[in-house]
């Protein structure tokens, strides 16, 4: 009734105190009460609107004098555990959604408080957490904070003990939100109706001068984004509950981890090193301040002595997930067409290239085939090297409240992950071994009958090789290999063949590995062979790392595929650029990440240009990738903070942050979002955009300034995949692509026949990684990951107050391993490889098996990725982060 009254009539027509739009229908404070009959004279009932549903051709009273009296009284009763200081805070813009409800009923009359306050509990302020914060005397008890965070984040940290007067709201076992088991998402802070609970920016309460919405820049889940502005700053940030990926949620870093853009550390001006004895030799890291018109005409004219001295090849661009489509696009269309190369690569050749190149050999598209929204209507959860509730939060949880209502979860990881705790079956599998469990997958799905042969026959090829292949192993070695029961994987195919609507979600945990991609194509051949496509609620489903990896996959970040994976070297696509830039187009495929910085150390690439990317900090074997970069002859920089990558530039060039500029991002969904700009750009910056588009014009390129909509249309024309969208027509829901209709994105992929026409079963065996011939020596394989507090290289986050929360880089060792090295919980350790050493404290967990170590590379400090590896995947050359073989010394 209340849903049906608020559509027809006015959302302000039924008051609500225990409702929330994002939270199931309660019916436990009756504000929202009305009068029902079966005509306009017939006898009324008294109903609580929110959970009961209208009946055909009933007549609803919502204002008679009853029920304005029966709603006072109930408002009474919630004020008497209110201070009445409060009470007369009426509706101005710093009142709080109770407040204003007080005006909105109009109560007037406080018969009782005296009575029942001198039974209340009187509560000091819990001001532990660095950005939740409690004042319980402000509760009124609706339980929307307790609803919250168990049906919204599934943590269960607040409940309410203790009857009648005594009744009060406890986190965890009574304690602070810093001692709880609380994951900082702030759910229960946005519903809480007063300042029972707050954030320490005061989000709700504030006077912004305005309100801009926009994406988050952290992870691929795409969440948006309230920010609230005064005084031209950044004041908090909430979420809309119209949302539509997190509908009213976020993660930590989504709404509290945003004061990095404010740090005094942020660039300021183009820098360039002091001194140059020549342009290999730079005396220190020290760097004086330029204008804007030198750095950039240093560089056009530097990259054009070197493209006509050394040849286009000779240059190289890396561009930036954490940039927007528009400004990725621009980059590609530099190395392109201003340049002359296909040398241009993006942070995907670090995490998800694999999952792009596996499901294009099986589907002919590389991107998610279903929604976030089909969590709702999958019956079988598989998440494959992945940890969702960490990594993306948001969608993470979705799962967690899935598998909590009995939905059943197979989780194949090396770690006990927090869904894996929670997995029907956890394959806890050796690192590296995702090939050999999934073949063994596949032979219980295919012996046991799980396969769907009507849509094998009808939508998919090469399946009798296939299954040939697959019924052909040696199942004893393929489970010695993995390291589990060979039963246990047998339960788990059982569980998802069997399952109506099976959704499966890998991440990195697949692609960083010497097989990656061909573990992305046995997962794309176990969906197809179960008819797990083209359907709600199933599919295959990457969890992007990056905000933009998609989009900038999207744009032709890559050195064989432009925008919209238009092949560069296919004649068709040549004549179609040449045309559509006025510019003939390269045809030979460019290098990859890896093949730069190799051809950099031996001389053979002259220049590099990196947007928005510390590969000191995020990829493999830090001392070659240092060796790389002091061997060009030319390395630009642009980025937030002067940071390992930047200290070894010729140019540093400050770049402006999500908050302050506009564009795109498309997340993992493929759906295309507007990021609006929120605050001015920082003084002494320019947009990503921007930057490229002027060394364009410095390059006497006629290009226009970066305009995000102007872009976007260019964008539309050149790629097939953004045909059609335009940024005016985004607006606060966005689109996914392909285009549908002119209104409507494509929610899901391959519903009737795939872009290959057929889908391709594709078969690999399990071979060994490299890294494990080092096993003698190094005994341990380490696997690496991200925590929930802190994200990729840590630039920005490190620089919020979520530092308070976690400070390092942890090692997890197994129980059995520490005792055996004498190895006590928080000891530091030296870690090995034969890439070189660092040391690190250790967190004793048997979340990791005997002979595996976790950790992490959020800290400098700690420098992790001195001692992983450059082994990487057989097909796109992503490094394997998974398998890293090392030894650990005590101190």
């Amino acid at each position: 009734i209340l849903n049906f009254v608020r559509r027809h009539v006015s959302t302000e027509e039924i008051p609500v105190l225990c409702h929330a739009e994002n939270l199931a229908p309660c019916g436990s404070c009756r504000l929202c009460i009305v009068e029902v009959a079966p005509s306009e004279q017939g006898q009324r009932r008294i109903i609580a609107s929110c959970h009961s549903q209208v009946a055909p051709e009933s007549f609803i009273f919502t204002r008679s004098e009853r029920i304005k009296k029966l709603r006072q009284n109930i408002l009474e009763l919630a004020l008497s555990d209110y201070p009445s200081e409060k009470i007369a805070a009426g509706s101005g813009k710093k009142a709080t959604e109770f407040q204003k409800l007080i005006s909105t009923v109009n109560h007037s009359v406080q018969r009782y408080p005296d009575f029942v306050k001198s039974h209340a509990s009187q509560f000091q302020e819990d001001i532990s957490h660095p950005f939740i914060r409690s004042n319980l005397n402000e509760c009124i008890y609706c339980y929307r904070c307790v609803r919250a965070c168990d049906e919204i984040q599934g943590q269960f940290v607040l409940s309410a003990t203790n009857r009648g007067f005594d009744t009060r709201i406890i986190k965890g076992a009574d304690g602070s939100f810093d001692e709880s088991t609380c994951v900082s998402c702030g759910a229960c802070v946005q519903t809480c109706p007063t300042e029972a609970l707050f954030d320490r920016y005061h989000t709700k309460t504030i006077q912004a001068d305005k309100v801009v919405r926009t994406t988050c820049t952290y992870c691929g889940v795409g969440c948006s984004l309230n920010i609230h502005i005064k005084n031209k700053e950044v004041v908090g940030i909430d979420a809309p509950l119209d949302a539509p990926v997190n509908a009213g949620h976020t993660c930590l870093k989504g709404r509290f981890a945003f004061e990095f853009y404010k740090s005094p550390d942020r660039l300021q001006s183009p820098l360039i090193p002091d001194r140059l004895q020549s342009p290999l030799i730079r005396e220190g890291d020290q760097f004086r301040a330029v204008s804007w018109d030198e750095a950039l005409t240093y560089i056009a004219a530097k990259l054009k002595d070197i493209k006509a001295q050394f040849g286009a090849d000779s240059i190289g661009g890396i561009s930036s997930a954490r940039c927007t489509n528009e400004e990725n696009y621009l980059m590609q269309k530099f190395m392109r067409v201003v340049i002359g190369t296909n040398n241009i690569d993006g942070c995907a050749r670090v995490c998800h290239s694999p999952t792009a190149f596996g499901m294009q050999k099986v589907f002919g598209t590389g991107a998610a085939t279903n929604s976030f929204d089909d969590i709702q209507e999958a019956q079988c959860f598989l998440v494959v090297g992945a940890n969702p509730t960490d990594a993306h939060p948001i969608a993470g949880a979705k799962i967690k409240q899935r598998v909590i209502k009995n939905v059943p979860l197979i989780v194949i990881d090396p770690r006990s992950t927090e869904l894996a705790k929670m997995a029907d079956v956890h394959l806890k599998i050796r690192p590296g071994s995702n090939v050999a469990v999934l073949n063994l997958f596949a032979y219980y799905l295919i012996k046991d009958g799980y396969t769907d042969k009507k849509f094998i026959a009808d939508r998919t090829e090469n399946f009798a090789e296939f299954e040939q292949a697959v019924l052909g192993q040696n199942l004893d070695k393929l489970a010695e290999i993995c390291g589990v029961e060979k039963t246990l994987v047998q339960k788990a195919a059982k569980i998802y063949g069997s399952s109506p609507a099976a959704m499966a979600f890998h991440g990195l945990g697949v692609t960083e590995h010497f097989q990656g991609s061909r573990a992305v194509m046995l997962l794309s051949s176990i969906a197809m062979m179960t008819g797990n496509i083209g359907r709600p609620g199933v599919g295959i489903n990457p969890l992007r790392g990056q905000n933009n990896v998609q989009g900038m996959a999207d744009m032709g970040v890559q050195p064989h595929q432009g925008p919209g994976y238009l092949e560069m070297s296919a004649p068709s696509v040549q004549k179609e650029l040449s045309a559509f830039y006025h510019s003939p187009m390269p045809s030979t495929s460019g290098l990859k990440i890896p093949e730069m910085l190799g051809a950099a150390a031996t001389g053979q690439l002259k220049a590099l240009w990196i947007m928005g990317e510390d590969i000191m900090q995020t990829d493999p074997d830090t001392t070659q990738i240092k060796h790389a970069l002091e061997s060009l002859d030319f390395l630009v920089i642009q980025e937030l903070f002067l940071t390992e990558t930047a200290k070894k530039a010729h140019v540093v060039l400050p770049a402006a942050c999500f908050l302050e500029k506009n564009g795109t991002f498309t997340n993992s969904e493929r759906r295309v979002q507007l990021v609006n700009r929120a605050v001015e750009v920082l003084a002494g910056t320019k947009a990503d955009g921007q930057i490229v588009a002027e060394v364009m014009q410095k390059m006497g390129f006629a290009q226009d300034d970066y305009d995000a909509d102007k872009i976007m249309e260019e964008i539309q024309a050149v790629s097939p995949s953004y045909r059609g969208i335009h940024r005016n027509m985004l607006g606060t829901q966005g689109m996914q692509w392909p285009l549908v209709d002119a209104h409507h994105g494509a929610a899901i992929l391959h519903k009737e026949s795939f872009k290959l026409g057929k889908g391709r079963f594709i078969h690999y065996d399990y071979q060994p990684s490299p890294e494990l011939q080092h096993l003698g020596e190094y005994p341990f394989i380490l696997t690496t990951g991200r925590i929930l507090e802190h994200y990729n290289c840590g630039s920005m986050t490190r620089r919020t107050p979520t530092t308070e929360i976690v400070l390092a880089d942890l090692l997890a060792i197994n129980p059995s391993d520490a005792k055996r090295l004498g190895v006590q919980d928080g000891e530091s350790v030296r870690l090995k490889s034969p890439r070189g050493e660092t040391h690190i404290k250790t967190h004793i967990t048997d979340e990791v098996n005997p002979g595996v170590l976790y950790t992490t590379f959020h800290f400098p400090e700690i420098s992790i990725n001195h001692i992983t590896g450059c082994v990487g995947d057989l097909d796109t050359l992503t490094p394997e982060f998974k398998v890293v073989a090392v030894q650990v010394e005590k101190i």
